[in-house]
C-alpha cells in the first residue's frame, strides 16, 4: 500500500551573509531541516526547501564599515561562499536564494504596504540615539551596554546575547556608540511601527492549538505572552536596505526582522520562475494543507512564532506555521562560539580536510534538541573511527570482500533461510518504522542512533554466522549469509541517505544496484532486493579512519582572537 503524499514547505533560516558558517549554524538549522527533507522526499512527499542569505541588516554594514568597503561587497562575498559551502555539505535546497534581489525587494514592499493600508502599520515620533562623532542616527546594532535584565556588560541595542531578551536601545545601561565608543545623544526621528499588540490574543489562541510544539518554543512565547506583545519598529535609519515605499519616508529602509522571512516567499517565488511555472509557489504557500515547518535556533524563536506569524495573519493570504522545531546552540570545545574573537569551526574549512558525511553524522548524533551541545575533535573522531568505520564501514567491507574472493563479486543466492536470516530481515521493517517515527517528532539524534543500531545488528548476525567456517563445511548456508547481510545493505543504503547521503550513494553503487536509492520509497524498504547472481560493483572503502595528528592539527587551530 503506498503511502499518501503530503505536501510540505521546509525553511531553514536565512543566515547572514556576514561571515563564513560554523559548525554552530549546520547544528542548529541547516542538517537537521536536510534530514527531515531528505527522509520526507523517500516518504513520496511533496517538498519545496527554501533558503538563502539574508543579506540586509546592521551586521553587513558593521563588516563593511571595518572592512572600508561597500556592504554589497559583503553579501557578494559570503553569499557565494556559504552556498558553496552548504553545496559541499550535501543540503538539498530547492532553491538558495539572497534578500538583495530585486524581486525580493519588490514582494517585501508589497508585502509592507498590503499591512500599511489595512492599518497595521502607523508611524509615530520617536527618540533615538544620534551620535555625533559619527553624525547619524544608531541603528540598534551600532549600540552596546549593560543588560538591564541580566546585567551583562555587551549587550546589543536589539538583544541581550546572554539572557536573550529583546531589547530597545533606550533600556541599555550606559549605551556607547559600537563604531567609536562614544556616548550618543538622544534626537527625534520618525519611524514607522508593526501593530504587534493587535495580535497577541489570537496568536495565544494559535499556539494553544500546537501542543505538539517543542517546549522550548511554547515557553518561551509563553513568557512573551505574559509580558504582554508591544508594537514593534518596522523601519530603520540606514543606508543598506530595502527603502521604505511611502512618501515623507525617504532614507528610511525596512527593518531586516521584517524582510528576512518574506525571503522564505520571495525565494519560493524565485524558485517557480526558474521552474517555467511561475504561479507554482502559490501552490504551496496559499494551500491550507501544506504543512509549514521552519527549522531554526533558539535565538530566532521570538522571530519565528511570534513576530512572523503576526505579519502573516496581518496580510490574511498565507498560511501560518505548522511546526518550528527550534534548536538550541553548540558549544566548541567548551566555550561558547565567538565568530569576532575565532572560536569557531568553519564549515569550508573543515571541507578542505575531511569529507561531509563524518561531520553530519556527528551533529546529527549530537543534535542540541533539548539542550547545548559542545563539540570537541577528540569526539568528532571517535564517533568516526568507533561508529562509522568500524561498525558500519567494517560491515560493508568485510562482507564485501568475502563475496569477492569467494563468490566472484556476485550475490550469492539466498536460498534457505533460517530464523537468524529471517529474523535480521524483519528488523529492517522495525527499524525503518522506528527511524521514520523519530524524523516525524524531528527527533534526529533517536534516529541516527536507531540507524546505527541497525548496522550493529547487522554486525552481530554476521558474526554470529561466521560465514569464514561455514565456506568450508557447508557452502550453500554461507552463501544465504552472505545473500541476507548484502540485503540489509541494501536497506541501509536507502535508510542513510537523509543522514550519511554521500556514503548512501556509494554504497548503492558499490552493490551496483538499479536506478538511485534515492528514488526509493521508505515504506518499501523491507522489500527491496537484490537477486541471485546479480554482479556487484567495485568495492571502496566507506569510511576511513582518522588518524590522531590529523586531529591534533585542528585542535592546535583554535585559538582566541582578542
Amino acid at each position: 500500500m503506498a503511502a499518501l503524499t503530503e505536501k510540505i514547505l521546509v525553511t531553514a533560516a536565512l543566515p547572514y551573509a556576514n561571515g563564513p558558517l560554523h559548525l554552530g549554524h549546520l547544528a542548529g538549522a541547516y542538517i537537521p531541516a536536510d534530514v527531515y527533507v531528505r527522509y520526507q522526499r523517500l516518504k513520496g512527499s511533496d517538498v519545496l526547501f527554501i533558503c538563502g542569505s539574508d543579506e540586509h541588516g546592521v551586521p553587513i554594514t558593521i563588516r563593511a564599515d571595518k572592512e572600508n568597503v561597500t556592504p554589497k561587497v559583503i553579501v557578494d562575498r559570503y553569499h557565494n561562499l556559504m552556498k558553496q559551502s552548504f553545496e559541499r555539505i550535501g543540503l538539498a535546497f530547492d532553491n538558495y536564494s539572497r534578500t538583495s534581489l530585486p524581486l525580493h525587494h519588490k514582494i517585501s514592499q508589497d508585502f509592507f504596504l498590503n499591512l500599511y493600508n489595512k492599518g497595521y502599520v502607523k508611524d509615530q515620533e520617536v527618540r533615538q540615539y544620534f551620535c555625533a562623532t559619527c553624525r547619524r542616527f544608531l541603528p540598534d546594532r551600532y549600540i552596546e551596554g549593560e543588560c538591564p535584565h541580566c546585567h551583562s556588560k555587551g549587550a546589543r541595542g536589539d538583544q541581550c546575547e546572554s539572557c536573550g531578551r529583546w531589547l530597545e536601545p533606550e533600556q541599555l545601561i550606559d549605551a556607547t556608540c559600537k563604531v567609536c565608543g562614544s556616548n550618543p545623544e538622544m534626537k527625534t526621528t520618525r519611524h514607522w511601527y508593526f501593530q504587534l499588540s493587535e495580535f497577541q490574543k489570537r496568536l495565544e489562541e494559535w499556539q494553544a492549538s500546537k501542543p505538539e510544539w517543542k517546549s522550548n518554543v511554547r515557553e518561551f512565547c509563553s513568557g512573551w505572552f505574559k509580558e504582554g506583545l508591544t508594537d514593534r519598529p518596522i523601519t530603520r535609519d540606514i543606508d543598506w536596505g530595502i527603502p521604505v515605499p511611502l512618501p515623507g519616508a525617504e532614507g528610511k529602509v525596512l527593518y531586516v526582522w521584517f524582510d528576512a522571512p518574506i525571503g522564505y516567499i520571495s525565494s519560493s517565488v524565485e524558485w517557480a520562475q526558474n521552474q517555467g511555472n511561475p504561479e507554482r509557489w502559490r501552490d504551496y504557500w496559499f494551500d491550507p494543507k501544506t504543512r509549514l515547518v521552519h527549522f531554526i535556533g533558539k535565538d530566532n524563536i521570538v522571530f519565528h512564532a511570534i513576530v512572523w506569524p503576526a505579519t502573516l495573519m496581518a496580510h490574511e493570504d498565507f498560511i501560518l506555521p505548522s511546526q518550528i522545531p527550534a534548536n538550541e546552540f553548540l558549544n566548541i570545545e567548551g566555550r561558547k562560539i565567538s565568530t569576532s574573537r575565532n572560536w569557531a569551526v568553519w564549515v569550508d574549512e573543515y571541507l578542505d580536510v575531511f569529507p561531509p558525511d563524518p561531520l553530519r553524522y556527528w551533529l546529527e548524533s549530537n543534535a542540541p534538541e533539548s539542550k547545548d551541545a559542545d563539540f570537541t575533535w577528540k569526539d568528532f573522531q571517535v564517533r568516526n573511527n568507533s561508529e562509522l568505520a568500524d561498525v558500519l564501514g567494517n560491515l560493508v567491507n568485510r562482507s564485501l570482500s568475502f563475496i569477492e574472493k569467494n563468490f566472484e563479486s556476485k550475490m550469492p543466492p539466498a536460498g534457505s533461510l533460517t530464523e537468524a536470516d529471517q529474523g535480521l530481515l524483519a528488523t529492517i521493517a522495525e527499524s525503518a518504522k522506528c527511524i521514520g517515527s523519530s524524523l516525524e517528532d524531528f527527533q534526529v539524534r533517536r534516529a541516527v542512533m536507531e540507524l546505527m543500531d541497525l548496522a550493529r545488528a547487522g554486525n552481530k548476525y554476521f558474526n554470529d554466522a561466521a560465514p569464514w567456517s561455514s565456506i568450508k563445511s557447508n557452502r550453500a548456508r554461507c552463501a544465504s549469509t552472505l545473500n541476507t547481510t548484502l540485503q540489509l545493505q541494501l536497506a541501509l543504503a536507502v535508510l542513510m541517505e537523509p543522514f550519511l547521503p554521500f556514503s548512501a550513494e556509494k554504497l548503492w553503487k558499490m552493490l551496483n544496484a538499479p536506478g538511485s536509492h534515492r528514488d526509493q520509497r521508505w515504506h518499501e524498504i523491507p522489500a527491496l532486493r537484490l537477486p541471485d547472481n546479480h554482479p556487484l560493483g567495485t568495492r571502496e572503502i566507506l569510511f576511513g579512519k582518522i588518524e590522531d595528528g590529523i586531529i591534533e592539527a585542528q585542535i592546535k587551530k583554535l585559538t582566541i582572537s582578542d
